[in-house]
């Protein structure tokens, strides 16, 4: 085991702060002002001696291994029934979640399949319809009809338009 070499201003802090305040570094030794008083506290930061909340020095867990003593326990935490049923209906939706995402993309399950499906219905379907399903645009879906289903499945696909209406597509 290490030992840390501290100073004796050092020292002295550190002990004063274990012995007297809990740890809270509020105490220094007369001889120690002002730019003293900053570069010593530099310095035990510097060597993880110290931690800060923002306002006020604390001795850290390695301060206390360095003035050989047993670092604090942590408070023990009451139990909250409501926090711990947040906790777990939290941790489940978690796990529903993973599943969801992790389940492989089949042939069943792909968008080429739901384009299909729509295409298959008696309505048949539209562009807009076909984006707003699948995330794709507009030429994508063009482009899905012309190369995977009439080039790559030989399927025929009919288009109608009624006036003033939008093109539905369907496969014959």
């Amino acid at each position: 085991m290490t030992s840390t070499q501290l100073t004796p201003a050092q020292h002295a802090i550190l002990a004063y702060a274990l012995e007297h305040t809990s740890g809270k570094i509020d105490w220094f030794p007369d001889n120690i002002k002002g730019g003293a008083r900053k570069k010593v506290l530099d310095g035990l930061f510097n060597r993880a001696l110290i931690t800060t909340n923002g306002t006020d020095w604390f001795v850290a867990a390695e301060g206390y291994d360095a003035m050989g003593r047993a670092r604090p326990a942590p408070a023990p935490m009451d139990a909250d029934p409501e926090l711990e049923a947040a906790v777990s209906s939290a941790e489940a939706e978690w796990v529903k979640d993973a599943t969801e995402q992790t389940k492989p993309r089949t042939r069943e399950n792909s968008k080429q399949a739901e384009v299909l499906r729509m295409l298959l219905r008696p309505e048949g379907a539209t562009i807009a319809q076909i984006c707003g399903v699948t995330g794709w645009q507009a030429h994508t879906v063009r482009g899905t009809f012309a190369g995977a289903f009439k080039r790559k499945l030989g399927l025929t696909i009919v288009s109608d338009k009624a006036p003033g209406g939008e093109r539905i597509y369907r496969i014959a």
